[in-house]
């Protein structure tokens, strides 16, 4: 039988698969991040503080084939600009969790109403090489919602199916030479967006954790 990609499967899987990450527990798991393509970046991750950072991972509520919502950053922003990201930022310390965190940020940038935001789960921790310590929260986001970019921050807004993101046979690694050193990642091209990074570590944590 074929996987399913609406989003009460994509609730069920996300609360069924990662019971120690439902809404209201703290991940456990740290062992995600740049390091798991880069062996060599370990050391240079456990020496530094990270900070604390959610991003919402918004899959839509449309029917038999939900969408998950994505950003391209502005091209003015100081760091990862005109980059494929999901909402998100670094944890306030106004916020009283991550998924606060996250919503507050999705509002922000892409002025999506938290009322339509329901949080169903985490993702493991993702630890990258830019200082960051990012919490993935899993969301299912209910019909009526409007999305209004803050140029601020989001040149771009737009949505991708989960089918093609759940779908290992269009990941792809890749890798360049960044300061000396070839770094490896993986890729997730989709029409005129190219996904990578951080984002698509993060949308290939998701799949091996719920879909695999």
């Amino acid at each position: 039988m074929p996987p399913v990609f609406d989003a009460s499967d994509f609730r069920a899987r996300a609360q069924q698969h990662n019971p120690e990450h439902a809404f209201g527990a703290e991940p456990a798991h740290l062992g995600h991040g740049d390091h798991v393509l880069n062996p060599d970046l370990v050391s240079g991750l456990v020496d530094v503080k990270l900070r604390e950072a959610a991003v919402l991972v918004p899959v839509t509520d449309t029917g038999p084939e939900a969408q998950v919502i994505l950003t391209r950053r502005a091209t003015a922003m100081r760091k990862h600009s005109g980059q494929v990201a999901f909402p998100g930022g670094a944890v306030d310390p106004e916020d009283d969790s991550v998924e606060t965190a996250a919503m507050r940020e999705a509002e922000e940038e892409i002025g999506l109403d938290r009322r339509f935001v329901e949080p169903v789960g985490r993702l493991p921790v993702y630890m990258t090489t830019t200082g960051f310590r990012i919490t993935p929260v899993l969301a299912v986001v209910h019909p009526g919602f409007t999305l209004t970019a803050n140029p601020d921050e989001v040149d771009a807004v737009f949505e991708t199916p989960l089918s093609f993101l759940m779908t290992q046979a269009n990941h792809r690694r890749e890798s360049r030479v960044w300061e000396g050193i070839e770094r490896h990642y993986y890729v997730m091209p989709y029409g005129e967006h190219y996904i990578w990074g951080v984002t698509a570590g993060i949308i290939r944590t998701m799949y091996e954790r719920l879909y695999a």
